[in-house]
């Protein structure tokens, strides 16, 4: 057991690092203000090889192991968590997949362009009848011979709004239940296919989140991910990975909070004496801390585990729900200790605080969570 990162893990973490506070942190607070989408800075991302980290260099990625992208997330959604989350989809629900199950033809005109950034990623599996429960799709995809008719409505689709390829899910049989749910690529631009608004949010309110919706979009049989029925088994196993991103993003947030926290308990002066000099104070910095490194162990944990090919299910919700826990409590203690100034957007804590609560939402909620863990504890 090794705590220490190595060379390129150290060098990955100070690239994420500068990056997201000489290029994300000037306009944060604007563009969550305005909802805008960071298209130039996500280019800049993926120029710098974040965008597809863990895809093998032969299809335009990095290479690189789940460990240093846990690493450079966490940097990232430090400064900007909307930035993280439009990364998060990127690499782990959409290119994961891709160059998981796909095929040679599928992996060099789709996940290419979308791993070395040039292209951007949606995943679309929730419907407004199928959150938590994902079995309960609506959308279906009808069998015409050489193609598909794909008809229905997803919501809640993260990169929805600037993607240019999405992995939709889909029935395909519905008598089989989830047994007949199937998994296809789908093109922005093709007809029948409509963007919807983007939703109005709480938090990471610059990254797109809107409903999809398909009227008789002809798919091509070659757009469809392996065999007809494979699509839930699909959809369970990419969200496996894709909670280690989003726990990620959960412990970026409370560690930035965390920072943030201790920078001004040093310069603020209460009483004769700057605020760090109080124990109630530091009592709540120290909790932070020790929270937040346990967070930081669990995402480790897991994304070695997926790394060494172990069972990594019951890890990956482990670390989502710890993190996103620690996330909501430290970004809350946050705008406390901030006091007044916590409560205004120039601080940023305050927009910590409604970015943290949907990490304990998306990608299965903390309820969804405990039902993973104990079914594992269980079986």
């Amino acid at each position: 057991m090794d705590f220490k990162l190595n060379e390129e893990q150290e060098a990955i973490k100070e690239a994420a690092s500068a990056f997201a506070k000489t290029e994300l942190l000037p306009e944060v607070i604007e563009r969550d203000i305005k909802c805008e989408f960071p298209k130039d800075l996500i280019k800049k991302m993926a120029e710098m090889g974040f965008m597809g980290m863990m895809v093998p260099t032969a299809y335009g990625g990095g290479g690189m192991d789940t460990l240093s992208y846990v690493i450079a997330l966490e940097e990232i959604a430090k400064i900007d968590a909307s930035a993280a989350v439009i990364m998060s989809v990127n690499n782990s629900l959409v290119c994961w997949g891709l160059e998981r199950y796909g095929t040679e033809v599928q992996k060099k005109k789709y996940l290419t362009p979308l791993a070395s950034g040039k292209s951007l990623g949606a995943f679309a599996l929730s419907e407004p009848e199928a959150g938590s429960d994902a079995t309960s799709q609506k959308t279906t995809a009808v069998d015409k011979g050489d193609h598909y008719l794909l008809n229905g409505t997803k919501n809640w689709i993260t990169n929805g709004y600037s993607a240019d390829y999405y992995l939709v899910i889909a029935q395909t049989n519905k008598e089989k239940g989830h047994h007949g749910i199937s998994v296809f690529i789908v093109e922005r631009n093709w007809e029948g296919f409509e963007v919807g608004k983007k939703e109005d949010k709480l938090g990471i309110r610059a990254s797109d989140t809107c409903s999809l919706m398909f009227t008789d979009v002809k798919v091509p049989k070659e757009n469809r991910i392996g065999e007809e029925g494979f699509g839930f088994k699909f959809a369970m196993e990419t969200l496996n990975g894709g909670r280690i991103g989003i726990a990620a993003q959960a412990l970026g947030i409370a560690a930035g909070a965390l920072e943030l926290s201790v920078k001004y308990a040093l310069e603020r002066k209460t009483f004769g004496k700057t605020i760090s000099e109080h124990q109630a104070i530091q009592f709540k910095l120290a909790d932070m801390d020790t929270e937040i490194e346990a967070a930081r162990l669990l995402c480790y944990k897991a994304a070695l585990k997926k790394d060494n090919n172990e069972d990594y299910v019951r890890a990956s919700a482990i670390a989502k729900l710890y993190s996103s826990k620690v996330a909501m409590e430290t970004s809350i203690e946050a705008v406390q200790i901030h006091g007044g100034y916590g409560y205004v957007r120039e601080y940023h804590v305050e927009r910590m605080m409604r970015d943290a609560k949907i990490t304990q939402i998306y990608e299965g909620t903390s309820e969804i969570q405990k039902i993973i863990i104990s079914r594992k504890l269980l079986s």
